[in-house]
């Protein structure tokens, strides 16, 4: 995470309005570590804000040996129940962008994805000092992050603004786009 962050920000001007979502929330939680001055606004999506738990690098260690001898275009159909709402699962056109999405990623990319995000640090404890008008926004039926832990990030982020989408997994931009797009534009504007 801190070479991706440093990556950012070595791409990024001197100061910027930031948007992450999923593993592009651990990355910015990364960027407020290494850089907060320069971030005049954050907006956080389908995102957590702990570190992974045993289980979960479990999981992602099965996923990646599974994408390892072959089977990588397994891995994204036995993880779209978790990352699309139950009811956009019949939806070929998004279920076709999402496994387009994670071929273009590759399994090289993938793995370091994985291994980046089972080695991040939990950022709860920087929290209370993220000053600046943020954004916490996820699906209702977000599998992967559930409200709950948006839900913490809102309790421990002071005066942030926490928005559900409704009807919508982990991809809520996908999922939801007009819905997304009004939060996010409000948040840009006003906070």
């Amino acid at each position: 995470m801190q070479s991706l962050a440093k990556q950012v920000l070595d791409q990024a001007p001197d100061r910027f309005a930031l948007a992450g979502l999923s593993m592009g929330g651990y990355v910015a939680h990364e960027i407020m570590r290494q850089a907060p001055e320069r971030v005049e606004r954050l907006a956080l999506l389908d995102t957590a804000g702990r570190a992974d738990t045993d289980e979960q690098k479990e999981r992602r260690g099965q996923l990646i040996e599974m994408s390892r001898i072959g089977k990588f275009r397994g891995v994204t159909d036995r993880l779209l129940p978790i990352l699309i709402h139950e009811d956009r699962l019949s939806d070929d056109a998004l279920t076709e962008r999402v496994k387009l999405m994670a071929e273009r990623v590759g399994p090289e990319a993938f793995h370091r994805q994985q291994k980046a995000i089972m080695s991040r640090p939990d950022s709860r404890p920087q929290f209370s000092d993220y000053d600046l008008p943020t954004l916490i926004l996820c699906g209702r039926q977000d599998a992967l992050t559930p409200v709950a832990l948006h839900e913490e990030m809102a309790d421990l982020i002071p005066g942030c603004r926490l928005a559900i989408i409704e009807d919508s997994g982990h991809l809520s931009t996908m999922e939801q786009p007009q819905a997304a797009t009004a939060l996010l534009r409000q948040w840009l504007l006003y906070g």
